[in-house]
């Protein structure tokens, strides 16, 4: 079995392999070839946190894994990551488990390259200047993603807590050079300001006002992953001519503000546009005017998960990386 690690991993696997590798499997979904069963939520009260399970098949890419990811967002003042995760891949032909990778990092960047692909088709050609709510550990991925797709001329980023806002920018300012970085005081003067917006927020209220949105705006939802939390109000969801999900079966277990506005009666699972695959395969349209605004859905699934977990490991056996060891 080869151990990778995220060190390793970091090395040769980005947000241009993510992307590449994420597109394929959301074809292959489309086309019925994906196995992906709900994931199982443990939660752990005390810490205010959450272990995942996620096991999933993708057929026509010879895969079989299984993620275990933990949130633990009381994490970091104790030196530890939030999120934390491993993935055991299987070979499909023989059912061998040819290895074991530090998930962590290619969490984020699945997730981040999930909202890239659905700006590629959802957010207006010329969409260049992104809001960023929430700056905690999904934040620089989710940059990296969109400016990968639509290159980014202005950034604007919020934090509940302006310190951590004030030092992602520093540090994008090297890694963005050409783009106008800034902290905004407010959501709203950031969303206003926006065309194309992700929260990434584990809130259980509505992090922004809906009316501030501007007529064309894209927006991700990707921090939300529970049915109690809610970083969309009910105006961006009434606003939006288009809602597209990562998954149908995931967002209707875990998207707090899509099962809040089923429950409240004025949107419902069946007026969702389509999911993320249909967009990405062609059988459902993406952006058609410029004037539509439409939210994005992310609550995540094991098969993008296997999906770059099998690209990192396809890419460490060419280049003879990572610890091969005998279980």
């Amino acid at each position: 079995m080869l151990i990778l690690s995220e060190e390793q991993i970091r090395s040769f696997y980005g947000m241009r392999e993510a992307l590449r590798d994420l597109a394929p499997a959301l074809q292959a979904e489309h086309a019925g070839q994906v196995q992906n069963p709900p994931r199982l939520v443990l939660d752990v009260p005390e810490r205010e946190a959450s272990a995942l399970y996620m096991p999933s098949a993708i057929g026509g890419l010879g895969a079989v894994g299984s993620k275990v990811v933990t949130v633990f967002p009381h994490n970091p003042p104790r030196g530890l990551p939030t999120i934390q995760g491993v993935t055991l891949l299987t070979e499909a032909d023989t059912g061998q488990h040819v290895a074991l990778l530090s998930a962590s990092y290619l969490t984020r960047l699945r997730t981040g390259a999930l909202t890239g692909l659905a700006a590629q088709h959802l957010a207006r050609p010329q969409a260049s200047r992104l809001g960023v709510i929430g700056t905690g550990g999904m934040a620089l991925e989710q940059i990296q993603a969109v400016q990968e797709v639509r290159p980014l001329s202005e950034l604007r980023l919020f934090n509940r807590t302006p310190d951590k806002a004030h030092t992602l920018a520093e540090d994008l300012r090297t890694e963005l050079p050409g783009v106008s970085i800034s902290v905004s005081p407010t959501a709203e003067a950031l969303v206003e300001a926006s065309d194309m917006l992700v929260a990434s927020t584990q809130s259980s209220t509505p992090v922004f006002d809906g009316k501030a949105l501007q007529p064309g705006t894209f927006i991700s939802g990707i921090g939300s992953y529970l049915p109690s939390m809610r970083e969309v109000d009910e105006t961006t969801i009434r606003r939006a001519s288009k809602v597209v999900l990562d998954t149908l079966e995931g967002t209707r277990h875990e998207a707090g503000e899509l099962i809040h506005a089923e429950q409240q009666g004025f949107w419902s699972f069946e007026q969702a546009h389509s999911d993320l695959a249909g967009v990405v395969a062609g059988a459902k349209a993406g952006r058609q005017t410029e004037e539509e605004i439409i939210f994005f859905k992310c609550v995540g699934a094991a098969y993008f998960d296997l999906a770059v977990a099998l690209g990192a490991y396809q890419e460490a056996r060419q280049r003879g990386l990572g610890t091969e060891v005998a279980l």
